[in-house]
């Protein structure tokens, strides 16, 4: 055989070799690079692989190192686990289920609307859903729900982390994304591509997400009619005035911070590193005011000025390396200096009240051990790709989904089939930083619009993790759930929502506009 066939070879054998060696649970970056490594040895003894090529490592790590974009994923894994170890996410649970409770499935409801606030603020699906197994499935039995439609709603609410924005997985298969669509423009000779970032894949998926989110919860008010006693209501307190209060209370400070670092990014005030650190401080305030109520009028001043904050960011131009500065400009960067002195104070307070009660510690060790899995992970990744490629392995995946017949249809068919079978063995992380550098460049030169192609990623990678009988969803919420709730009870739970998310994810394919058009609105 010649070298190039025997390099296509090895490239197949090394991407099904790591595979294997994952699934006997060897750590995910060491078997990437590891696995690259031997086969790129082996590569050269038959004379498929130049040694050469490895001599762009560092440059890719280099790369890595200074992209000012991944600094949003340990700050939004900060802000993430501080609003779910300061038991907001608790509070939020109860009071919403105060709220529907009277409602059939009310409580369901309550669980999937808390479940999208967690998915806005952590993106991390196993927190998630461990979170929500261990606050809301005894309450759920308590009441009369049925075991299998609480698991079934726990897991699906839970992996909206993959979807709705801010989502790590969408920070990450936008930097992805952005190469591979380079890559593919320039191979149609476009030397003037146009851009596409992590702002545009957050704009696209908020539709869709939405769309899941209102398809859960017509399904729970849909088995309430059905099998009333799957559901029942849960009853709430009398007073309605107090219970206004508290909805008042304990939604409204952490939906403005959500709708605040959403914003500022969908509307072009700051970038999703920027918004992330807004997210972050945000978080840190909610949390200091929850869990000490005699400094709560400092914290929520702080908060007042952070908000006040993006609003001066938005509304004047406040840099002063210029020439001539208008009056409103300068008045508007006094105001803009006051309040940042006044951010300052209160979240050094904050830090003392989130550090005293023993939540800091908890949240900087759980921060960084998330941040180094998913970095650790990206370099292993580069040196598989970088070995891929060598090898020749871009030819076959090109030749491949070239020649699938029905065109970029069939293509996008064998593509979204393939990471939905692997998303049963391997976690998100993997799959963008494996699967997407190779497929993403090709696909996207059948001129399928980017944003539309990771929206149905992102979508596709969600469905997956609810899937049996590999779905990591469901092992999480095993670990967290009682010994009267079966596997089985969460395997047959699960089975409508995974119907639901296949369906949404055929809507999104039929209609694409549904990813493209905010973002074609708004940019």
């Amino acid at each position: 055989m010649s070298p190039e066939l025997i390099g296509e070879v090895l490239s197949l054998l090394m991407f099904a070799g790591a595979c294997c060696v994952l699934l006997l649970g060897y750590p995910v970056a060491l078997t990437l690079a590891g696995c690259a490594l031997l086969f790129a040895v082996l590569g050269n003894l038959f004379g498929a692989f130049q040694w050469s090529l490895l001599g762009s490592l560092p440059s890719r790590y280099f790369g890595v190192m200074v992209n000012e974009l991944l600094v949003a994923v340990p700050l939004f894994v900060f802000m993430g686990i501080m609003l779910e170890r300061s038991k907001i996410a608790e509070e939020l649970l109860e009071t919403m289920s105060f709220l529907f409770g009277r409602l059939r499935g009310g409580l369901g409801i309550s669980v999937i609307f808390v479940g999208m606030l967690l998915a806005a603020s952590t993106g991390i699906v196993g927190a998630t859903v461990v979170t929500m197994g261990l606050l809301s499935l005894p309450a759920m039995l308590k009441c009369g729900y049925s075991p299998r439609l609480a698991s079934g709603i726990i897991c699906a609410s839970g992996t909206l982390g993959q979807i709705i924005p801010p989502s790590i997985v969408l920070v990450l298969l936008g930097d992805i994304l952005q190469g591979a669509n380079t890559q593919a423009q320039l191979a149609k000779g476009n030397y003037a591509p146009e851009p596409v970032s992590v702002v545009d894949l957050f704009a696209g998926a908020f539709l869709p997400g939405m769309v899941l989110v209102g398809l859960y919860m017509a399904w729970v008010l849909v088995t309430g009619l059905i099998r009333p006693a799957a559901c029942p209501p849960v009853p709430r307190p009398a007073d309605d005035m107090a219970l206004l209060l508290r909805v008042w209370r304990v939604l409204v400070p952490p939906l403005l911070l959500i709708v605040a670092v959403l914003g500022s990014i969908l509307l072009g005030i700051a970038t999703p590193t920027e918004s992330a650190a807004v997210g972050s401080v945000g978080a840190t305030l909610l949390a200091a005011a929850r869990m000490e109520e005699r400094s709560r009028r400092p914290v929520l001043l702080a908060g007042g000025a952070m908000a006040l904050l993006v609003l001066l960011a938005s509304l004047f131009d406040l840099r002063m390396q210029r020439d001539i500065v208008p009056a409103t400009d300068l008045a508007a960067a006094i105001l803009a200096g006051l309040c940042c002195l006044v951010v300052v104070w209160g979240l050094a307070l904050s830090l003392r009240i989130v550090f005293a009660g023993g939540v800091l510690r908890e949240v900087m060790s759980g921060t960084l051990k998330v941040s180094c899995m998913v970095f650790l992970i990206l370099l292993g990744a580069s040196v598989f790709s970088l070995v891929f490629r060598g090898l020749g392995g871009d030819h076959v995946v090109a030749n491949v989904l070239l020649d699938m017949p029905g065109g970029a249809f069939g293509a996008m068919l064998l593509v979204m089939a393939v990471i939905f079978l692997l998303g049963f063995f391997l976690d998100f992380i993997e799959i963008i930083f494996v699967v997407v550098p190779i497929v993403g460049p090709i696909m996207l030169q059948m001129d399928i619009s980017p944003v539309w192609f990771g929206v149905m990623i992102a979508v596709n990678l969600q469905t997956s993790f609810l899937t049996p009988p590999f779905g990591f969803a469901l092992f999480y919420l095993r670990g967290v759930a009682p010994p009267e709730v079966t596997t089985g009870d969460i395997y047959r739970g699960i089975l409508p929502f995974v119907l639901i998310q296949l369906f949404g994810l055929c809507v999104i394919a039929a209609f694409p506009g549904l990813a493209t058009w905010l973002p074609g609105v708004l940019f």
